[in-house]
């Protein structure tokens, strides 16, 4: 199939706006009279309030309102489990946790309020870590969670497990009957933070009327306003969220953070209220990635094909479950792998901590338990005595396959993908240097479905204007719709703007997130242009005088004739003549709803390393990732997605960690939370399989997520592979390498 605008690299439309500082981010909004909002928050992990003194900062000239949770409606708010209150009230359950807002005139005098706040706690038992929390006689932290709206019913039954969920397949005891040799090995994964340079920001304008304005650094506005109206008691017609640029979400920015608090300051004070979180607080009270323990049992032949696979995979969700759009995290089910196992048996537990709530980040759950699957393999193939690439080739998906818990998947290609990264990475060659080594991983991830509306319209020169609610997270999204409508149409692509609409525009929009925004948003805006191109058509035919049937478009998107071919007419002028009868543009509209996805994307990786026996330091030489797409849209922001998603990888992988002391995080800004910088970045090969079908327009398939999936799994193997070191607990620092190369020349000695 040949394109004109698809497969091209197009510049970003928002790009001059952006690099020039005109861009407007939710902390960049100013409204008339408005008043900055601040947050004290519990210096303990848990504890009761035994008092709030909030004389002295409510009688500070410049201060409008100051808040307790006492003064607040007993409501909890939350994407889908709604369990956290606005403001504590009674008891905190994290250090970290909004105790008392206040609203001023300027952000210092919000501070110098909250320093005359006098709050009286008193300490109660805590409990950090999840598989104590299960423990009986650990502290009770939700006392009334089956009352909660979203919760799983019937409850768990488990002390602090709000979600228990299980995927099978096959008989498990059975499979381990058959098998000939058992492994089990459990695996740590830590909390990490999105690290988006944007904290979240928000401003809040509530009419006399009781009308709310939002201005919010969320990707999902529409699932925001369904949670502000069921928290505020208000209809979602009495509140509309405006777009505004998003500075990075990787997950992170779908949740309501400070905005169901920021209403009642606004409505209080009658001013419109902004709130800015800064990194401290971000660090302390954001939503980072879940930490893990994950346990893998397998039962295989002696040969090394897997009969049996069951897995136990503990969450530590924090003090609540709010932040996730569902309220378990779906990536436990990959606890098998892209491997073909009969016999599976996938227990998931989110359990409540003394910790800051965790919410989503990029590919939630699977960078956790791809590390524990993809570690577990060469674990099992050291063992056997077989080479990590051969034990995963016996093992592999193939079409016609059945996945671990039971999905049917069209044109799986995993064991392709895999051929192309060892390939690429010389799997086969055994030489080396000393302590260098090589380690292979692999991983799949579908895309997700969702809800999206778009409406093309033309004028009368010829520009067209797409719009649509979609927020654009800096991926790329909106330039890769310019390009579906431009390729649809057959116009240049610079004459396609695009504009966002606020939540008032449209009944619902899915968002970003799970990979679906080029297979939802993009089939909507897909829809709405063929359906102005059929309009364009027939007007064409009537000003040609010819019949539909035969008139077509040429590839410079000028209609014409098929047998007279004696004149044509372009695009512009059929929507010059049809705008000029009417005055109005000529407009298009689509919703879509996409199904389940019924292909998944394959990413398989090798990383090479180089660690320091004197130090344990390592050195990540380069990393070869392998992709099974479709179509590429735009290559340029495809590739930019593939390597972010690897460097994330990385440094989940080596360095990241939000480190805490008995639920206090000593990591509280960006030189203590060490991200990747540019010296820590390694050569990176990109390999693309050849093309095939994907369920988005043009067959194109999502690439957001899978490349920083397998990045930990294949360091892991890499670093035992250069010096004998297991390591199970994330990060893979040079502290943990050096203590287990300390403990390897112990055993020697012995």
């Amino acid at each position: 199939m040949t394109f004109t605008t698809i497969g091209r690299t197009v510049n970003r439309a928002e790009g001059p706006d952006k690099v020039t500082g005109s861009s407007e981010y939710a902390a960049d909004v100013k409204r008339p009279g408005m008043l900055w909002g601040k947050v004290l928050r519990s210096p303990f992990p848990h504890a009761k309030i035994l008092n709030i003194d909030v004389s002295r900062a409510r009688n500070l000239p410049g201060v409008h309102v100051v808040i307790t949770g006492a003064d607040l409606p007993d409501a909890r708010v939350g994407r889908f489990l709604r369990d956290i209150p606005i403001l504590a009230n009674g008891k905190v359950l994290f250090a970290g946790e909004k105790v008392v807002a206040v609203a001023a005139e300027t952000p210092e005098l919000a501070d110098e309020a909250l320093l005359l706040v006098d709050v009286e706690y008193e300490p109660v038992e805590a409990v950090f870590d999840s598989i104590d929390a299960m423990l009986d006689s650990a502290p009770v932290l939700h006392e009334n969670m089956a009352s909660y709206v979203g919760i799983p019913q019937p409850v768990s039954g488990i002390n602090n497990v709000f979600a228990h969920n299980s995927w099978s397949k096959g008989e498990i005891i059975a499979g381990f009957d058959q098998s000939d040799l058992i492994f089990e090995h459990t695996f740590n994964a830590q909390m990490m933070h999105q690290a988006y340079i944007e904290p979240h920001a928000c401003v809040v304008e509530v009419s006399d009327s009781g009308n709310v304005q939002i201005w919010a650094n969320n990707k999902g506005p529409f699932m925001l306003r369904e949670q502000l109206s069921a928290v505020w008691n208000i209809p979602k017609t009495n509140i509309c969220i405006n777009p505004c640029n998003i500075g990075g979400d990787f997950g992170g920015k779908g949740s309501f953070m400070d905005v169901p608090l920021c209403y009642y300051l606004s409505k209080w004070s009658g001013r419109p209220v902004k709130m800015v979180m800064d990194y401290i607080q971000e660090l302390m009270a954001g939503n980072p990635r879940h930490p893990g323990v994950i346990t893998l049992k397998t039962g295989l032949t002696r040969d090394g094909k897997i009969v049996a696979r069951q897995a136990k995979v503990v969450f530590n969700s924090g003090a609540y479950g709010a932040f996730k759009p569902r309220v378990h995290l779906r990536g436990a089910d990959h606890s098998g792998g892209p491997y073909n196992i009969p016999n599976v048996l996938i227990d998931s537990y989110m359990v409540y901590t003394n910790n800051v709530p965790c919410g989503h980040m990029r590919s939630p759950a699977k960078p956790q338990v791809g590390f524990a699957v993809e570690s577990h393999m060469d674990m099992i193939a050291k063992e056997l005595g077989l080479d990590p690439y051969e034990f995963r080739l016996m093992n592999i998906l193939k079409p016609g396959d059945v996945s671990p818990i039971g999905e049917s998947w069209d044109g799986i290609r995993a064991e392709e993908t895999l051929r192309e990264a060892a390939a690429a990475a010389n799997w086969g060659d055994k030489k080396k240097s000393l302590h260098t080594g090589r380690g292979m991983a692999i991983a799949d991830q579908s895309q997700g479905s969702g809800q999206s509306e778009a409406s093309v319209a033309i004028d009368n020169n010829g520009i067209v204007t797409l719009y649509m609610s979609l927020w654009d997270t800096g991926t790329g999204a909106s330039t890769v719709m310019r390009q579906i409508v431009a390729e649809a149409l057959r116009v240049p692509v610079d004459d396609v703007n695009i504009q966002i609409r606020n939540t008032d525009a449209i009944d619902f929009e899915s968002g970003p997130g799970g990979s679906r925004v080029t297979y939802t948003a993009g089939q909507a805006a897909l829809g709405a242009a063929n359906l102005l191109r059929e309009r364009l058509a027939l007007l064409a035919a009537e000003y040609l005088g010819s019949q539909t049937e035969v008139v077509e478009q040429a590839e410079d998107g000028s209609f014409f004739d098929k047998d007279r071919r004696d004149g044509s007419l372009s695009v512009k002028e059929v929507a010059a003549r049809a705008v000029s009868a009417t005055g109005d543009p000529l407009v298009s509209d689509m919703r879509f709803s996409s199904p389940p996805s019924e292909v998944t994307s394959y990413a398989a990786q090798v990383a090479e390393v180089e660690v320091d026996s004197e130090t344990g330091e390592i050195t990540v030489n380069t990393i070869y990732t392998a992709h099974d797409v479709g179509i590429v849209l735009n290559p340029v922001t495809h590739q930019g997605q593939i390597e972010g998603g690897v460097i994330q990888g990385l440094g989940y992988g080596l360095m990241e960690e939000i480190i805490t002391d008995r639920g206090v995080i000593s990591t509280l800004s960006l030189g203590d939370y060490k991200i990747p910088t540019m010296p820590d970045i390694p050569e990176l090969v990109t390999i693309l399989l050849e093309p095939a079908g994907g369920q988005a327009p043009y067959q194109t398939k999502g690439i957001g997520e899978n490349s920083n999936i397998p990045v930990a799994g294949a360091i892991a193997n890499a670093v035992f592979d250069a010096v004998g070191v297991r390591i199970t607990d994330l990060p893979i620092t040079a502290e943990k390498v050096l203590i287990g190369l300390k403990s390897l020349q112990g055993s020697d000695s012995d």
